[in-house]
């Protein structure tokens, strides 16, 4: 089984986390760490832990196979593309239109 690259998977948890509204100190709050510890997941610095990974996807409100790149057959789409569509569906109707 292939994995995620640690770049990409680091670039997906500081997306997710943007996506989210959260900035890295909430994020560090809510987990009980520093700041600095998100900042060096983000940055590819540290590896992430599977629980870790599992309670930051419910912190983010993702998957953990989403973060990972592994699409499930509901989430089938790429997860850049997924992260697209989610900021897509916070727009207003009529901004859609335009």
């Amino acid at each position: 089984m292939a994995s995620i690259p640690d770049k990409e998977l680091s670039d997906l948890l500081r997306a997710s986390r943007e996506q989210a509204g959260l900035s890295q100190s909430q994020v560090a709050k809510m987990l009980d760490y520093q700041r600095t510890t998100i900042s060096e997941i983000e940055d590819g610095r540290r590896k992430v832990t599977a629980e870790e990974l599992g309670r930051v996807a419910d912190i983010y409100g993702v998957t953990t196979e989403w973060l990972l790149g592994r699409p499930t057959p509901k989430d089938s789409m790429p997860p850049s593309l997924l992260l697209a569509a989610r900021e897509l569906g916070k727009l207003q109707k009529s901004d859609l239109d335009k």
